[in-house]
């Protein structure tokens, strides 16, 4: 194991070189995560519009099962999509374990629920503004649902960004269903951990670093669109 300082050095070198190793595996994770996060909101934004519009019998218990899949364990998430992805389960002869593809699948469980609960609580809010004159107008369910989310892009931004900020720090759930292979499953959260263990700090502290810009940037971006959203509603 390399003393700390020569570590952190030799840490930066990577980063600031430009090594082709560690933004190879920058890269992976942030197509892995992107689109996990796009399927995520493709998913999570309509059902949060649909539960904060709705009431119909049993939505009460649809809003406790959505708030408790946030916190749903990474790693169980991981088992069952092992379990249906693996060669004796039901989509086996698919191929997908061990790819990308399952790690997407992966965060995209992981992150839907919490997409779809923190939607569900900002379109519900601005619902009760506008509800009286949603009614007023005569206006379908549909034409509601795709006016609150119009009306509410800004904040949803933020969500989109916290959902990506979930999945890019995800480790659990990957390793089980990606395996940590080199030059093809490899992301930040799976290399750090690998890193560590095998001692090689250099490359661990490289792709720490990179996750920690990118969890400021994630943060920068949030407090950004907040601010927007904050100007154009006074303005």
């Amino acid at each position: 194991m390399q003393d700390f300082g020569d570590a952190i050095g030799l840490a930066l070198n990577l980063v600031l070189s430009g090594d082709a190793d560690l933004f190879e595996i920058v890269l992976l994770s942030l197509r892995v995560s992107l689109t996990a996060t796009a399927i995520a909101c493709v998913l999570g934004l309509p059902l949060g519009a649909v539960l904060a519009v709705s009431r119909f019998r049993g939505r009460q218990a649809a809003l406790v099962l959505v708030n408790a899949l946030m916190g749903l364990p990474p790693v169980v998430v991981g088992l069952i999509v092992y379990l249906h992805l693996s060669r004796a389960g039901p989509l086996g002869f698919l191929g997908l374990l061990y790819t990308p593809t399952a790690m997407i699948i992966a965060q995209s469980i992981l992150i839907t629920p919490i997409v779809a609960a923190l939607s569900r609580q900002v379109i519900e809010d601005l619902h009760g503004e506008y509800s009286e004159q949603f009614r007023s107008l005569a206006l379908s369910r549909r034409q509601v649902v795709q006016a609150l989310i119009w009306d509410a892009r800004y904040s949803l931004v933020t969500v989109a960004l916290a959902g990506f900020g979930r999945a890019v720090a995800e480790v659990g759930a990957v390793m089980i269903v990606g395996g940590n292979i080199d030059h093809l499953t490899r992301v930040m959260t799976t290399a750090i951990a690998l890193e560590t263990s095998k001692g090689d700090l250099p490359l661990a502290l490289a792709l720490g670093l990179v996750l920690m810009v990118l969890a400021l940037g994630i943060n920068a971006a949030a407090q950004s669109v907040r601010l927007t959203a904050a100007r154009f509603a006074y303005a």
